[in-house]
């Protein structure tokens, strides 16, 4: 493959980063929102009130974490950034765990961005 096609495969690649992570962040505020919501209906026991309040921080904050690096790291592949490919690898291959959109999303990243020639457009 050429050099443009790559070059369209990697903003593909950006693109559907920024995008699924951007559903993430949605979705951890939502989650949020939910759990903090379902306070209300737990009335007066301590263990269940402790889950909650544990979960409550806990999944937003993973589930939004794991977003933002993902965001970032499509925003670097827009520019060409070495550490965005890296960062990205590491999340398509972690990515890859979500079956089935993930794992069709993190093998396309890594074949992407393991050519020879996105590897050269990286190292410019």
């Amino acid at each position: 493959m050429d050099e443009t096609t790559m070059k369209k495969h990697v903003t593909l690649v950006s693109a559907l980063q920024i995008g699924f992570s951007s559903i993430g962040l949605i979705g951890a505020i939502v989650v949020f929102i939910v759990f903090s919501f379902s306070h209300s209906f737990l009335l007066d026991d301590e263990v269940a009130n402790a889950v909650l309040r544990f979960l409550s921080v806990a999944l937003p904050l993973a589930i939004g974490g794991v977003s933002a690096i993902g965001l970032i790291a499509g925003i670097g592949l827009l520019s060409y950034q070495e550490w965005a490919r890296i960062l990205m690898l590491i999340i398509a291959a972690i990515g890859c765990l979500n079956v089935p959109f993930g794992t069709i999303k993190g093998v396309y990243s890594i074949w992407v961005l393991m050519q020879d020639e996105t590897i050269k457009l990286f190292k410019r």
